[in-house]
Order: structure tokens, then C-alpha cells, then sequence
């Protein structure tokens, strides 16, 4: 068994794959589209990996109602950056740019160097090592 991919709804389907493309070096693919079920997505890859990212867009999915990290279910998307220097790198980059930083880079309690971070729609994510 692996993890084929892990999905997304967006508010802005082109601005979510452009921050996981500038910023994680993820592949895009052409955009598919249903217009019969308003139904629109990218599917992201990595380098070297087989796990992708679907980020799907219809407009009539509501928000949910945000309290990541204190609720149960899905609650963030850890991406390996390669290094501790890549992870001080991007996370600096992120902050510069005006993205939340949760979490500054750390060694966790258990052995993580990683840092916390909102993307640009608030989804959490864990840059690690």
C-alpha cells in the first residue's frame, strides 16, 4: 500500500498551485475541468516522488470552520525540504513574503527539525528536514 495523493478544496484553484510551485518545486498538470458538476483541478507532483496533491475547486463547497490543530481529522501537510538550511531557507522565504509562520525551526520532541507554516489559503504545513 502507499498514499496515491491527498486532496484540497481551494477558494482560488490558480494561487494555491502557484504557492506549492514556487515554493515546493511541485509539477502541475494541465487543468481538468467538469463544467456540468462546476468541478476544477490540478494535480501536483515532486521530483523523484510518486505521492501527489489534488487541489480542487467548485464554488459551491463551503468554508470550513478553522481550528487546525485542535480538532480531530486531517490537520497538516508535511513537506520534506531536504535539510535544516532548506528549511531555515524557505521558511524565512515564506516569512518575507508575508506568510504566517506557526511554528519557528526547531527539533521537536521527537527528533523533527521542522518548522510550521500557513500556506496562502491557511492550510498548515510542516517543512521538515
Amino acid at each position: 500500500m502507499k498514499i496515491d495523493h491527498i486532496a484540497i478544496w481551494t477558494r482560488d484553484l490558480d494561487k494555491v498551485r502557484d504557492f506549492y510551485v514556487r515554493y515546493f518545486g511541485a509539477v502541475c498538470s494541465s487543468k481538468y475541468e467538469n463544467s456540468e458538476k462546476k468541478f476544477s483541478s490540478y494535480f501536483l507532483s515532486f521530483p523523484g516522488e510518486s505521492t501527489r496533491i489534488e487541489l480542487m475547486h467548485n464554488p459551491e463547497i463551503r468554508e470550513a470552520e478553522r481550528n487546525v490543530g485542535l480538532t480531530l481529522g486531517l490537520t497538516h501537510l508535511a513537506v520534506s525540504a531536504g535539510s535544516r538550511d532548506q528549511v531555515n531557507r524557505l521558511t524565512e522565504q515564506l516569512r518575507t513574503d508575508g506568510y504566517k509562520i506557526i511554528g519557528e525551526p526547531r527539533v521537536t520532541g521527537d527528533g523533527y527539525y521542522e518548522s510550521v507554516v500557513e500556506d496562502c489559503e491557511g492550510n498548515r504545513l510542516e517543512i521538515t528536514e
